[in-house]
C-alpha cells in the first residue's frame, strides 16, 4: 500500500489536468466565443443572462488554476458548486431517473470536490508557494 501512495501526486496532477482541460473548453466559448447564443440560453433556462459570464468565469479561469495548481481548493470548490447547481437546475428537471441528463456534471462535481478535499498535490504552486502537503 505505500508503494500506490507513491502515486498520489501524480493521480492528483492528472485529476487536475483532466478537469482543467473539460473545464477550459466549456468556459472559453461562454466568454470569447457564441456570447450572445449563451447570454440568450442562460436566460431561457431562467438565469439572469450576466450568469453566462460568471459560468464562464469560474469555468475558464478555474481550469487554468487547475492547470498549474493555483488555489486549488478555492477554484475546485467555485466549480463543484457551479456544476451542482447545474445539476439542479438545468439536468434534474428531468427527473432523478433521467440518468444519462446529468452523469456528466455530477462526475466533474465529484471530481472538483475530490480536490477541495485532497488539494492539489506535490505537483502545483500551491505545494511550491505554501510549502503544505495539500
Amino acid at each position: 500500500m505505500q508503494n500506490l501512495e507513491k502515486l498520489k501526486p501524480l493521480a492528483l496532477l492528472l485529476l487536475r489536468w483532466g478537469l482543467a482541460i473539460i473545464f477550459i473548453f466549456h468556459g472559453f466559448p461562454k466568454l470569447f466565443g457564441h456570447t450572445q447564443e449563451t447570454l440568450r440560453f442562460f436566460a431561457g433556462m431562467g438565469f439572469p443572462a450576466y450568469f453566462a459570464y460568471i459560468a464562464g468565469i469560474v469555468e475558464f479561469f478555474g481550469g487554468c488554476m487547475l492547470v498549474v495548481g493555483f488555489f486549488t481548493r478555492i477554484a475546485a470548490l467555485l466549480i463543484a458548486g457551479e456544476m451542482a447547481v447545474a445539476i439542479w437546475k438545468v439536468h434534474l428537471v428531468h427527473g432523478i431517473l433521467a440518468v444519462a441528463d446529468y452523469q456528466f456534471p455530477l462526475s466533474l462535481a465529484v471530481g472538483a470536490f475530490a480536490l477541495v478535499a485532497l488539494g492539489a498535490g506535490a505537483v502545483s504552486l500551491d505545494y511550491a508557494i505554501f510549502k503544505t502537503k495539500a
